[in-house]
């Protein structure tokens, strides 16, 4: 059984070089914006989440996120600085929220919050979050057998039995291992010649 028609298009619409997102977004291309929204929005709603933030407030920053781009993407230097610079303006959307929540909660007897350059743990969350990035870009770039297999093995909950696996796949049950290693094989090859 071949993946869905929807997750396939997806996978090829978040295979699309920044370089050309962004110059198709920048002509008003509505599906170039689509597909820049669809590569990202992982790595967008994947921050709040971190901070620790609702499900609802996660949206709302995504949401915000998706504004500022709207408006800032041409100011853009760099189209491969795309990744980094949504991590920062999600960054920020989350730092102000949580100031905008202290202060709306009172959590300083004079109704002061002190001014914080960089939220606590922020580094490690963009870390984190820039990992997580150069990860699904590299399984997005993989050839689609190996995308699937690599999806259905570590990222299905629950875990998927060989044979199902096999099965949907149209493979014998045996072979898993040696294409499961092949494929993270590329995948290692993938992240260390992108310098992801």
């Amino acid at each position: 059984m071949t993946p869905p028609k929807a997750v396939i298009l997806d996978e090829e619409r978040a295979a699309r070089s920044n370089t050309e997102l962004v110059r198709e977004c920048l002509r008003g291309d509505e599906e170039a914006w689509s597909a820049l929204i669809d590569k990202y929005k992982r790595l967008i709603f994947s921050i709040p989440v971190k901070y620790g933030m609702s499900v609802d407030d996660a949206t709302d920053i995504f949401q915000a996120v998706c504004v500022e781009m709207l408006v800032e993407l041409p100011k853009l230097r760099k189209a491969e600085a795309l990744p980094k610079w949504i991590m920062q303006i999600t960054s920020h959307k989350c730092f102000h929220w949580k100031r905008q929540m202290q202060r709306t909660q009172g959590t300083d007897s004079d109704g002061d919050v002190p001014e914080q350059a960089v939220p606590a743990g922020a580094e490690g969350i963009l870390r984190e979050a820039e990992e997580e990035q150069n990860l699904r870009q590299a399984i997005a770039e993989l050839p689609p057998r190996c995308r699937e297999l690599i999806r259905m093995l570590f990222f299905e909950e629950p875990a998927r039995a060989y044979q199902d696996i096999a099965r949907t796949l149209g493979i014998a049950t045996g072979s898993i291992g040696f294409i499961r290693q092949r494929c993270l094989e590329k995948l290692r090859r993938q992240l260390a010649e992108s310098d992801f």
